[in-house]
């Protein structure tokens, strides 16, 4: 078992400088460009499913596994991506995957069938599930703790929110030449990030494995989170009290019950338990699960809403949604200055006030265009909101980790994030069809359906702002001066410097 560090000793070549060297440039945008790639992919293959349809012979059925696939192998493998960068070596890993994800998407391009088509997301959301976790640890132990990673970070998070932004707009374009140029896009760059990644990111350890690589572990978590996320998306059209939407779920707890008693009793666990002790760890666990199951479920509503029932063409509803992405874009390399100075609990709050704001002004949506008055101080503040709390939250997940557990603690909160995004999404989706979302006979009849799903996604906001708050009376007390213990005997530095640790704790030392 590993013991965070408040203060990860650097791995060599890491950066402990002000000035980054050229090579720490490229490995970061080696990095940042993976990161970008996984967000494009996820953002382009919406606006091009009816041409997929029309061409491919799909029903509406097979269409939306082209988007379920990928976030099956994506969502249900990043436990075991995570903690694998950790075993493995996190350089390994990362270019493996990365090489995977390349063949993918050239595959996805070329391919004749709808289930080949399927099959090639699965692939690209398996390999993404490890480049994911791989690159965020890399980031984490070659940039010191503090500003260095701070600033890092923002850039690299950054990248995935424009790649998401951009995504839209690119699927806009490209689908009027053709579908398969949005599955042929990623696989060029992914190649020369792989060739650049070979030459510029730095060997990393692997954790002694004397302990075994916990195999059951391994097996029950990707099991359990493979049967959640299929689950999840199956319910709107099984019916979520359908005998099988309960018994899935019922066998998902039974999974999980066995990973829990697993790791409990493993030697070289996939997941530490003891890291979910700590509350700094869970409150960014369960805010990036709100965050983005919110921004998801409100990107599928406002699609929505802009091509159906405004007439928009999918390119003009991507325009619509640039002005967040440029906002992050344009933010990006101060983000990690706006942490350090006021703390990720203050920043992350701020955040989720902006995110609800964003959701609360675009319910005053109706059948009339308003953009100017509604759509973009929406989307200026989402953009804001992103800009602020995505980053912040992957700095607070991996603040006072041990280098040895970073890909652990990555791949949770990736998990943490796909999981939220497709249970969210699956909610929403079920309260749309409940108001008769896909029966209404008239526009006005589809717009009141929406609303109700717009309420729950401000109210999964308000859930992430509340859980933040709890963070920023966290954060007071820990700033409030704590009498040390003295002990008077010879062992009195070492016992006060124990007890010192255990309070400051940010990741749950002891298991």
């Amino acid at each position: 078992m590993t013991t965070p560090l408040n203060t990860p000793s650097p791995a060599a070549g890491s950066a402990t400088e002000d000035r980054w060297s050229p090579r720490l440039w490229g490995t970061l945008l080696v990095l940042c460009a993976a990161m970008f790639l996984d967000a494009l992919d996820v953002s382009m293959v919406g606006v091009a499913l009816p041409s997929i349809a029309a061409d491919l012979h799909l029903s509406t059925a097979t269409l939306q596994w082209i988007v379920s696939g990928y976030i099956l192998g994506y969502g249900g493998l990043l436990l075991l991506g995570g903690r694998a960068a950790d075993l493995l070596g996190r350089r390994r890993v990362f270019l493996i995957a990365l090489a995977v994800f390349a063949l993918a998407s050239l595959l996805g391009g070329l391919v004749d069938s709808g289930p080949l088509l399927i099959a090639s997301r699965f692939i690209k959301g398996l390999s993404a599930a490890f480049t994911a976790p791989a690159g965020l640890s890399i980031i984490t132990t070659t940039f010191k703790e503090g500003p260095q990673r701070n600033r890092a970070l923002s850039i690299y998070t950054t990248c995935a929110a424009t790649g998401f932004s951009m995504g839209l707009v690119l699927s806009g374009l490209l689908t009027e030449v053709s579908w398969r140029s949005t599955m042929l896009l990623p696989a060029p760059i992914a190649l020369i990030a792989l060739v650049a990644g070979l030459r510029l990111i730095p060997h990393s350890d692997r954790e002694d494995t004397r302990g075994g690589y916990d195999v059951p572990g391994a097996v029950t978590g990707t099991a359990a989170m493979l049967l959640l996320v299929f689950t999840v998306v199956q319910a709107p059209e099984a019916g979520w009290t359908s005998a099988r939407t309960l018994l899935s779920f019922l066998a998902t707890a039974a999974l999980l019950a066995a990973f829990v008693t697993i790791e409990r009793r493993s030697a070289s666990p996939l997941l530490r338990l003891g890291v979910l002790r700590s509350g700094t760890q869970a409150r960014a666990q369960l805010g990036a699960a709100a965050f983005f199951g919110s921004y998801v479920a409100f990107q599928f509503i406002a699609t929505q809403y802009m091509q159906a029932l405004l007439g928009w063409s999918a390119l003009e509803t991507a325009l619509a949604f640039l002005p967040a992405g440029v906002l992050v874009a344009l933010s990006s390399t101060k983000i990690g200055d706006v942490v350090d100075r006021f703390g990720t609990p203050r920043v992350i709050a701020t955040g989720f006030a902006l995110l609800v704001a964003a959701y609360a002004i675009f319910l005053q949506v109706d059948l009339t265009p308003r953009y100017a008055a509604v759509v973009l101080p929406s989307m200026l503040l989402l953009g804001a909101a992103c800009a602020l709390t995505f980053p912040s939250l992957n700095i607070q997940a991996t603040n006072g980790v041990d280098d040895r557990e970073q890909g652990m603690v990555s791949g949770l909160l990736n998990t943490s994030v796909q999981v939220g995004g497709a249970v969210f999404l699956a909610v929403v989706t079920a309260v749309i069809t409940a108001g008769g979302g896909h029966g209404a006979s008239s526009p006005q009849a589809v717009l009141d359906s929406f609303r109700p799903g717009l309420a729950v996604v401000t109210a999964i906001a308000v859930a992430g702002l509340l859980i933040t708050l709890t963070g920023l009376r966290a954060d007071r007390r820990s700033r409030t001066p704590r009498p040390s213990i003295v002990v008077a005997t010879s062992a009195a530095a070492p016992v006060e410097k124990t007890v010192r640790a255990e309070q400051a704790d940010p990741v749950g030392a002891r298991d």
